[in-house]
């Protein structure tokens, strides 16, 4: 068996820390990383985006050996990670997933998976950000991510930004290849707000997005996905709109 490639993988996700997706990052981890220790959120996080929590404190609880759940965000539990239960021998990698569902297009900036991966990136620490695309919320196929997160990581190694892998909804031996992507654009068509009445006769909302990610560019991670490939996206920090930054530029000239 080759040897692990990592001395110490800290491992987080956005669903929370008795997620399934987890538990398959933490196999998979296995035979990567000498040392793999979990910190992630108590409850589901999903949507939360780079929230850090400045107002509210973080209780820390084990979880087992090398396992703790935090009372907060994916962000707050690398941090957690990094500069306190890890202090003394950090992680020299990070992996975050694997989420339920895919991390592509306009959604990328609302995804705990990626803050979090973002997050080890303010320390210098490389990392990915896994997830898994599924159609049918109660069959997804946690298979393709566990038998070729190993594939991917052996390829790039320790990435200088972060690298957003989504694995297509197809079973493994159905994946035909990996592509570097570019983010798509043009899924979210809107947010909607679904008002109800709980049995005390209050008022509540739910808000929930509509999507309809329509033609997109060959080079996108959602066109990848439908070629039935790994979609590995390079993520940094850089917001900036290079379009209208150009077009600004020009109409100062």
């Amino acid at each position: 068996m080759q040897a692990p490639r990592f001395a110490r993988a800290l491992l987080t996700n956005d669903d929370g820390i008795d997620a399934p997706g987890l538990a398959v990052l933490a196999e998979a981890a296995a035979q990567l990383a000498e040392e793999v220790w979990v910190v992630a959120p108590e409850h589901d996080q999903s949507g939360v985006s780079r929230a850090v929590s400045l107002h509210n404190p973080l209780r820390v609880i084990p979880r087992g050996e090398r396992r703790f759940a935090v009372t907060g965000t994916p962000s707050d539990c690398v941090i957690l990670g990094v500069r306190h239960i890890m202090a003394e021998n950090p992680p020299d990698i990070v992996l975050s997933g694997v989420n339920r569902g895919a991390n592509i297009a306009d959604e990328l900036s609302y995804s705990g998976t990626v803050s979090a991966a973002l997050a080890a990136r303010l320390f210098g620490i490389p990392a990915y950000a896994f997830s898994q695309a599924f159609r049918d919320r109660k069959n997804v196929r946690w298979q393709t991510a566990l038998s070729l997160i190993h594939q991917v990581v052996e390829r790039f190694g320790k990435p200088e930004t972060v690298l957003n892998v989504n694995f297509p909804d197809v079973e493994p031996d159905q994946v035909t290849g990996l592509d570097i992507t570019r983010q798509g654009g043009g899924s979210l068509l809107g947010v909607d707000v679904e008002t109800r009445t709980d049995t005390r006769g209050l008022t509540y909302h739910w808000l929930g997005f509509r999507r309809s990610p329509g033609e997109q560019a060959d080079d996108t991670d959602i066109a990848a996905l439908r070629r039935h490939r790994i979609s590995v996206t390079p993520v940094g920090f850089d917001q900036t709109d290079r379009k209208v930054f150009d077009a600004l530029r020009q109409m100062e000239s």
